[in-house]
């Protein structure tokens, strides 16, 4: 009995907390792409901006995910539609990206 619970112990300790927004979660690893929003912009997307946030350990986190912020990664004015990245590995590691298409 000592044993499991030392076990769940470490698992928890080693586990962490990073976590990033996701429609579905996998345990040990995910890695998706879904939709965020789209517009009526009647034009075929040129260009594609992105901008990411990362999380550590769900202690430190930075970065800037906003679409306004991609939308001028990627040099693009008239927005036609923004997808979302979401990465996280075993709770140690997230990552949330914000994809946006335009011209």
């Amino acid at each position: 009995m000592k044993k499991i619970l030392a076990l769940l112990a470490l698992s928890a300790f080693l586990g962490g907390c990073a976590t990033a927004q996701s429609p579905v979660t996998g345990l040990l690893y995910s890695n998706v792409k879904a939709p965020l929003t789209a517009t009526q912009a009647g034009e075929k997307p040129q260009r594609v901006g992105r901008a990411s946030v990362r999380s550590i350990l769900g202690i430190l986190a930075t970065g800037d995910a906003s679409i306004a912020t991609a939308a001028r990664n990627g040099g693009i004015r008239e927005i036609t539609y923004v997808d979302y990245e979401s990465q996280n590995f075993f709770g140690v590691l997230a990552e949330y990206t914000v994809v946006v298409y335009g011209n």
